[in-house]
């Protein structure tokens, strides 16, 4: 197969992510609306690091931060520090049963919110509040869920 076809569905998945990223949620529900960007390139990165790194996490970071209207650069950031630690630690993450990865997506996720937040705090000072780390926990509680589909694509699609 084609090297390129298996990077399309890579992209594909992340533009998916995207898509589920700014869907609009209903009223109270929308504090819950995991980063699901970050979840699909935290398991790119950790299932192919070798196509999917730091520039990829940039260039999606920028992306997001369009798509949410957020000040550009702030997801870049976070989403290229959580990939550089996952890339750091990928060989013995695979290793790793899905309840311990889902730990240390706790920890990405938990990283990017602080960053966020530190990024948010320096532009103009902020409350923080208990429902800016409920996205940390949905994501956590969905990973397994993006880590069965996302594995599917690689394995039907034979992406290495």
């Amino acid at each position: 197969m084609n090297k390129y076809v298996g990077f399309g569905r890579i992209i594909l998945t992340i533009a998916l992510a995207m898509c589920l990223r700014i869907a609009p949620w209903p009223g109270a529900l929308a504090v819950f609306n995991p980063d699901w960007v970050l979840l699909t390139l935290i398991y790119w990165s950790l299932a192919v690091p070798e196509r999917v790194g730091i520039f990829h996490a940039w260039t999606f970071g920028l992306l997001t931060d369009v798509l949410t209207g957020r000040l550009l650069g702030q997801y870049a950031l976070a989403y290229s520090m959580v990939i550089y630690i996952c890339l750091k630690l990928h060989k013995r993450l695979r290793q790793f049963p899905l309840i311990q990865q889902g730990l240390f997506i706790f920890f990405c996720l938990l990283l990017s919110q602080l960053l966020l937040f530190l990024i948010k705090n320096i532009q103009h000072p902020a409350q923080l509040h208990a429902s800016f780390w409920l996205p940390v926990f949905t994501g956590t509680a969905s990973w397994p869920l993006v880590y069965t589909v996302l594995r599917f694509v690689r394995l039907s699609g034979r992406i290495k």
